[in-house]
C-alpha cells in the first residue's frame, strides 16, 4: 500500500503531462492535423509505397516515384520483429503532434528523477525543457524524426548516469531500453549529438574509477553497457543495417568523382562538403537568443505589425493603412543573423537561464561540470564555420562527424544541459542553509541581470544590417524617390533594434521576478511550495508565450484531416500527363528537390536528405548546368522536344513539367528510351569520371558506357548485332518486381531505365539468376541470349532477412533480461 501511495505523485504528473500535450495542441481534439511543411514532401515522396502497402499488405523497400528508384529504408519502411517500434508506438498513443510534446516531458522527468528531484519541481522541468522553443518549432515543420531521437534522449543519459552510480540492474535495463528506443527514432544525427555527451560522463566516471582504482566495478559498468548496448542495437538491426548498407550509396556518402560539375577539381575528403555541412552555422553573438529571443530578429518568418516603425515610416510617405500593413509583413524582414533560413530563435528560457547560473553557483554536485562540459562543447560546435578551427578538426578527424549537416541543430544538447542545470539549482537551493541561498541568489542575479545589462548597452556596437537588405535596397532603389529605399531599410533596422532591446528587458524583468520570488522566500514570506509554483509557473509562462508566437495553433498550421493526408491537388499539367498510361518519369524543370511530383508521378526528383548520390550528381553535372541549353530544345507551340537529350532519354524521361505566365505545361519529350532497349555498342571507360562525361556525347539509344573495373565484364563482346525487330517490353509493373518479355534474333546487350542499387536486386531471365551491370552510371545493364524470354527484376534484400531475425533475438533477451532485472529488484526489496 505505502508503494502504491509513493506513486500517487507521478501518476499525477503522467496526467499532467497529457493534459499539457492536449491543451497546447488543443486542435487535435477537433479532428485536426497539424500541416507540417516536411511530412507534405515526405507524403509526396512515400506515397507509391504507402499505396503499395495498404493494397497488398506487403512491403516493397523500394519506390520509383523518387528520383527514379531508391531504397524506402529512409522514408518509413516498416520492418519485420521490429519490437521496440511496437514499444514506441504505444508510447506515442497521443495524436501527432501532441505524442511527441508528451515524450518530452516523460524523457526529461524520468532524468531528473534520477537526479533526485522532487515530483513538482521535476515537473515544471519538464515543461520547460518541453517548451524550449526549437523543440517546439520543429514539431510545426515536420522535423518528427528529430523530436522523436531527442525525446528519448535524457531517458538515455539518466540509465547512463544510474549505472556509473552503481545501480546496475536499473540503470542497465534502463539504458538498454531507452538506447533501443534512441535508435528506433531514427534520427541518427540527434543520437551522434548525443553520444557526444555520453562520452564526456563516461570519461569522467572513467578516470574517477581509475583514479580510485575501483577497477573490478570499472569491469562490470563497461559489462553492463556492453549488454545494453549491442541488445539495442540489435533490437534496431534491421534498419541499421539497411541504412549502413544504403549509406555510401547516398549523398552522404563520398563522391567518385574527382571533379565538381563546373569542372573544377573536387579537393573534399569528407563525405559532404565543408560548406554544405556548415552551411546553417551559428553566429557567435546571435547566441545570445538562448536567452533572449528576438536579439536578432527572431525568425525569416517573423512579422512587424501597426508599432512598427516601418509602419509608421509608410504611413508618413503615404501609404493607406492596408498598404502599408501589406509591405511590413511582407517586405518587413527582421532576422540579421548569418543563417540562411530561421524558423525561429533557439531560446531555452530566461529563467532557465538564470536558474542554471544558481544551480552552478549553489549546487554541490559536481555532475553539474559535465552538462556544462556538454552545453559548451554543443555552442561551440554549433558556430561551424564562425569556429573554423575546431568545425574543421571534427569533420577531419571525428569518426562520421561528417556525415550531418546543419551544425547548428548541435545545439540540442545545450537545450538539455540547461534545463538540467536549471532545475538541479531549483532543488539544491531549497535543500540548504538560508545564508547559502542568499549568497547564491545574488551571485546568479548579479551574473544573469549583469550579462543582460551588458548586452543592452552593447547595442550600439551592432548595425542590425541583414543580408537581405541589399536587395531590398536595391528593389526599392528603382523608385522614383531615390532615398526611398534607405529610409526604408533605416526603419527596418529600427524596428530589429527595438526587437533587441524589447527582449533585453522582457528577460530582464522574467529572471527579477524569480530572483524576488526566491528572495522573499529567504525572508519567510513564501512557503516552498508556493515559491516553487511561482518559479515554474514565470518559467513555462516565458516559454510558451514566445513558442506561440511561431506556432499558434492557426488555421495555416492545423488543418483538417483531409488536407494533410492529402496535401496536393493535381495541376492542369498532371492530370494531363496521367491521361498516359505506360510507364514514364516525368522531370520538374523548376524544383526538383520536392515531393509534389513524386505524389502523382514516377519522378526524377525528390525531397530527401539522403537522396541517391548518383541521380544527384547525374543532374548537377548534366542537365542542370546546361539548362538554359534544355530550354532552348523545347517548341513552345507544340509544347514538345525538338532535339533528343542523352540523359533524359535514358532515363524514360517522357514528360518535363515547365512553367509559363499561364501555370506549369507538360511538354513531350518524343525521344525518351522506354522501359528497355538493346544496343549496339558498349563504350568502356576506366573510372567514373570517364563515365560521366560519356554520356555528354552518348548515342543512349545504341550505345551504353560501363566502368571496366568488373572482372564479370571480360566476356562482354564490344559491339551487337541489333536486329530491327528487337523489342523488350514491360509485361508487370510493382515497385519491387518488374517482368519484360524480350524478343530478338541475335544475342543483345539490354538496358534498362532502372536504378542501379548493387544490394537486393536479383535478376532472372526465364527463371536462371542472371548479372546486373552497372551501366550509364545510374542505370541496369543485362547480357540477354538470342530468342524470346521473360526477364524478371525482384528486390529482395538479404539485409531486411539478416536483420529482422537479429531483432526477434535481441527483443526475446531484453525481455528476459527486463524479467530476470524485475525479479532480482523486487527481491532485493524484499530482503
Amino acid at each position: 500500500m505505502k508503494n502504491i501511495k509513493a506513486l500517487y505523485p507521478h501518476l499525477l504528473v503522467l496526467v499532467g503531462f497529457i493534459l499539457v500535450s492536449l491543451i497546447y495542441f488543443y486542435p487535435v481534439l477537433q479532428g485536426n492535423k497539424i500541416f507540417q511543411s516536411d511530412i507534405v514532401q515526405y507524403t509526396g515522396m512515400a506515397k507509391e509505397q504507402n499505396d503499395f502497402r495498404n493494397e497488398t499488405g506487403e512491403e516493397p523497400y523500394w519506390t520509383n516515384s523518387a528520383f527514379g528508384g531508391m531504397p524506402t529504408y529512409q522514408l518509413g519502411a516498416k520492418y519485420p520483429n521490429d519490437v521496440i517500434g511496437m514499444v514506441d508506438d504505444g508510447l506515442r498513443f497521443l495524436p501527432r503532434p501532441a505524442d511527441y510534446l508528451f515524450l518530452y516531458f516523460l524523457g526529461f522527468y524520468v532524468l531528473l528523477m534520477v537526479l533526485k528531484v522532487d515530483p513538482l519541481k521535476a515537473f515544471f522541468g519538464a515543461l520547460a525543457f518541453g517548451f524550449s522553443t526549437y523543440l517546439i518549432i520543429i514539431l510545426g515543420v515536420g522535423h518528427n524524426a528529430k523530436a522523436h531521437a531527442i525525446a528519448y534522449m535524457p531517458m538515455v543519459v539518466a540509465g547512463v548516469l544510474l549505472v556509473f552510480q552503481r545501480k546496475y540492474i536499473i540503470g542497465g535495463l534502463l539504458t538498454m531500453v531507452a538506447a533501443a528506443l534512441e535508435i528506433n527514432a531514427n534520427h541518427f544525427q540527434m543520437t551522434y549529438y548525443l553520444l557526444l555527451l555520453l562520452a564526456i560522463i563516461g570519461v569522467y566516471y572513467v578516470v574517477i574509477a581509475i583514479k580510485n582504482k575501483e577497477f573490478k566495478e570499472l569491469g562490470k559498468i563497461i559489462g553492463v553497457f556492453a549488454i545494453a548496448g549491442i541488445l539495442a542495437i540489435g533490437a534496431n538491426a534491421t534498419n541499421l543495417m539497411a541504412t549502413s548498407e544504403y549509406a555510401n550509396h547516398s549523398i552522404r556518402g563520398k563522391s567518385e568523382l574527382t571533379f565538381n560539375a563546373d569542372g573544377s577539381k573536387n579537393t573534399e575528403d569528407s563525405s559532404m562538403k565543408y560548406e554544405y555541412i556548415t552551411e546553417y552555422s551559428y553566429g557567435v553573438t546571435e547566441s545570445f537568443n538562448l536567452i533572449a529571443p528576438r536579439l536578432f530578429g527572431g525568425g525569416n518568418g517573423e512579422e512587424l505589425d501597426e508599432k512598427s516603425a516601418l509602419y509608421e515610416f509608410l504611413l508618413n510617405y503615404g501609404a493607406t493603412p492596408p498598404e502599408a500593413l501589406q509591405t511590413v509583413q511582407y517586405y518587413g524582414k527582421t532576422y540579421w543573423g548569418e543563417q540562411p533560413i530561421v524558423e525561429a530563435p533557439a531560446y531555452i528560457g530566461a529563467i532557465v537561464f538564470f536558474l542554471a547560473v544558481l544551480g552552478l553557483y549553489h549546487d554541490k554536485r559536481k555532475v553539474k561540470y559535465l552538462f556544462l562540459a556538454g552545453a559548451i562543447l554543443s555552442l561551440l560546435l554549433s558556430w561551424g564555420k564562425n569556429f573554423d578551427a575546431l568545425t574543421r578538426f571534427f569533420v577531419d578527424f571525428v569518426p562520421l562527424y561528417d556525415k550531418f549537416r546543419a551544425v547548428s541543430s548541435i545545439q540540442v544538447v545545450l537545450e538539455l544541459c540547461f534545463p538540467v542545470l536549471a532545475i538541479m539549482g531549483l532543488q539544491s537551493f531549497f535543500t540548504s542553509e538560508k545564508e547559502a541561498q542568499w549568497t547564491s541568489l545574488w551571485k546568479a542575479a548579479a551574473t544573469s541581470l549583469g550579462l543582460v545589462v551588458v548586452l543592452y548597452l552593447a547595442k550600439g556596437f551592432f548595425n542590425f544590417s541583414a543580408p537581405i537588405d541589399q536587395q531590398l535596397m536595391q528593389m526599392f532603389g528603382e523608385s522614383q524617390d531615390k532615398s526611398f529605399g534607405i529610409n526604408f531599410i533605416n526603419a527596418l533596422k529600427e524596428d530589429r533594434m527595438n526587437f533587441y532591446t524589447s527582449d533585453l528587458m522582457r528577460s530582464g524583468l522574467f529572471m527579477l521576478a524569480v530572483a524576488v520570488i526566491l528572495w522573499l522566500y529567504i525572508q519567510n514570506k513564501l512557503a516552498q511550495t508556493t515559491a516553487v509554483v511561482l518559479v515554474g509557473f514565470f518559467m513555462v509562462s516565458d516559454l510558451f508565450m514566445v513558442d506561440k508566437r511561431y506556432l499558434n495553433n492557426n488555421p495555416s498550421q492545423f488543418r483538417s484531416a483531409r488536407e494533410v493526408d492529402m496535401p496536393f491537388e493535381p495541376t492542369d499539367a498532371d492530370k494531363h500527363i496521367l491521361q498516359d498510361t505506360s510507364n514514364y518519369r516525368v522531370y520538374e524543370i523548376q524544383g526538383r528537390l520536392q515531393g509534389r511530383t513524386s505524389y502523382f508521378h514516377k519522378a526524377v526528383g525528390g525531397y530527401s536528405a539522403v537522396r541517391p548520390r548518383r541521380v544527384d550528381q547525374l543532374f548537377e553535372y548534366n542537365i542542370e548546368k546546361n539548362i538554359s541549353q534544355l530550354a532552348s530544345s523545347i517548341d513552345m507551340q507544340t509544347y514538345s522536344f525538338t532535339k533528343s537529350n542523352p540523359v533524359l532519354d535514358m532515363l524514360n524521361v517522357k514528360y518535363v513539367i515547365v512553367p509559363t505566365g499561364n501555370g506549369d505545361v507538360p511538354v513531350v519529350n518524343p525521344f525518351a528510351n522506354g522501359d528497355a532497349w538493346f544496343v549496339e555498342k558498349i563504350k568502356f571507360v576506366s573510372s567514373a569520371d570517364e563515365e560521366m562525361k560519356a554520356l555528354d556525347i552518348l548515342d543512349a539509344k545504341n550505345e551504353v558506357v560501363i566502368v571496366n573495373n568488373d572482372k564479370g565484364l571480360v566476356s562482354l563482346p564490344l559491339n551487337f548485332t541489333k536486329d530491327s525487330l528487337a523489342s523488350i517490353q514491360l509485361t508487370s509493373y510493382k515497385p519491387n518486381h518488374l517482368k519484360y518479355v524480350s524478343n530478338n534474333s541475335n544475342e543483345g546487350f539490354a538496358v534498362f531505365s532502372e536504378m542501379y542499387y548493387k544490394n537486393g536486386w536479383k535478376a532472372t531471365i526465364d527463371g536462371k539468376e542472371s548479372k546486373i551491370h552497372n551501366v550509364n552510371y545510374v542505370l541496369r545493364g543485362l547480357e540477354v541470349p538470342a530468342g524470346k524470354h521473360t526477364i524478371e527484376f525482384k528486390f529482395e534484400p538479404e539485409v531486411v532477412k539478416t536483420g529482422s531475425t537479429i531483432a526477434l533475438i535481441s527483443s526475446i533477451a531484453m525481455l528476459l533480461l527486463i524479467g530476470a532485472g524485475v525479479y532480482f529488484e523486487n527481491k532485493k526489496k524484499h530482503n
